[in-house]
């Protein structure tokens, strides 16, 4: 049985669409993600209506849970398994996300590579930061039983059938190890994964994948597109395909250090070189820059920003009206879970 996406993924993943050329504080009439009609009805479930404070002490305390369930379906595979507690994730209340100004933009680019989020772990770092409980029992093990502990952890690496060619598939919660099956049995407890919903949560999905795809929005793209190219930076047809880019080559580079995850890396040895600090990272940090200020320029030029969030909360106001019901039952059960 095929498992469906929660809720509040699909809430956030959603927000990459709007957030796209958007960041930090509206002023006067300009509109935010914030005023996004949906987030009424989804804020409950993922965490919109909390504090950053609030946010990361219920993301610790579920992290936490999963992780003990982990370890007990480790154990009984047969192996060593001590909880990460460590999410490695801090909440922030996104002050310093501000990808429309141009002086973030001229020392971040689009904040993928050189984040300022990298920068806030670095002023305030734990005493494990970034390190793995299990890596000393894992190197311990030989390379079979390595293979071995992590996918039972994770569960096999999908087959070249089961990735599409835009390199996703189809998540199962079965196919996934310990941790699929230790976050399914808490996400059983939240109402809002309930099945009743899970038309609601099929909709949702939907909404925000053929969104992009409203004529609307393909006729502000090209418009930005034509500025893009007139600048020197032909190439692209959507807005997110320019920070995509540099996304993907930083996963190449990602990918020429690490493998495709498959095998276990040895970062400790005197061989391995943090791809952080290779010439091709610095010259990518370079390029991002170049390219988010040249991005910037063109979505100043167009509105896109204020544009693209008029279209997405008009989507989502029919979506409203249609699905109103629903979504009000889900928004309850959301609130009652608390």
């Amino acid at each position: 049985m095929r498992s469906t996406v929660p809720l509040a993924a699909v809430a956030a993943s959603a927000m990459v669409f709007i957030l796209t050329g958007c960041g930090g504080a509206p002023s006067g009439d300009e509109l935010s993600y914030e005023d996004s009609p949906l987030n009424e009805y989804l804020s409950a479930a993922w965490g919109g209506d909390l504090s950053p404070e609030e946010q990361q002490k219920k993301m610790e305390e579920q992290q936490a849970k999963v992780e003990a369930l982990v370890a007990q379906c480790m154990s009984d595979e047969g192996f060593e398994y001590t909880p990460n507690t460590d999410s490695g994730t801090v909440m922030s209340d996104g002050g310093e996300w501000e990808p429309d100004k141009r002086e973030w933009v001229e020392k971040y680019g689009y904040g993928y590579v050189n984040s300022p989020f990298a920068e806030q772990v670095e002023e305030n770092p734990s005493d494990e930061e970034g390190s793995d409980p299990n890596s000393e029992y894992v190197m311990s093990l030989s390379e079979s039983e390595q293979t071995a502990f992590y996918e039972t952890l994770y569960g096999p690496t999908p087959s070249e059938d089961e990735i599409s060619e835009d390199g996703s598939y189809e998540y199962n919660w079965e196919d996934a190890g310990c941790q699929g099956w230790a976050q399914h049995e808490i996400d059983g407890d939240d109402p809002t994964q309930a099945e009743e919903f899970s038309e609601l949560r099929k909709k949702i999905e939907e909404l925000y994948s053929t969104a992009q795809d409203s004529p609307e929005l393909a006729d502000l793209n090209a418009e930005w597109a034509s500025c893009m190219a007139d600048k020197g930076e032909p190439g692209f047809t959507k807005q997110m395909d320019a920070g995509q880019s540099i996304m993907d080559e930083q996963n190449k580079i990602y990918e020429q250090a690490f493998g495709d995850g498959s095998e276990p890396v040895d970062t400790e040895s005197a061989d391995f070189e943090d791809p952080n600090d290779s010439p091709e990272m610095k010259a990518l940090t370079e390029r991002e820059i170049e390219l988010a200020l040249v991005d910037l320029e063109c979505r100043e030029k167009t509105s896109f920003t204020k544009k693209s969030l008029e279209i997405q909360f008009a989507v989502e106001e029919k979506f409203i009206a249609a699905n109103k019901a629903d979504l009000e039952a889900f928004k309850a059960a959301a609130e009652q879970s608390k």
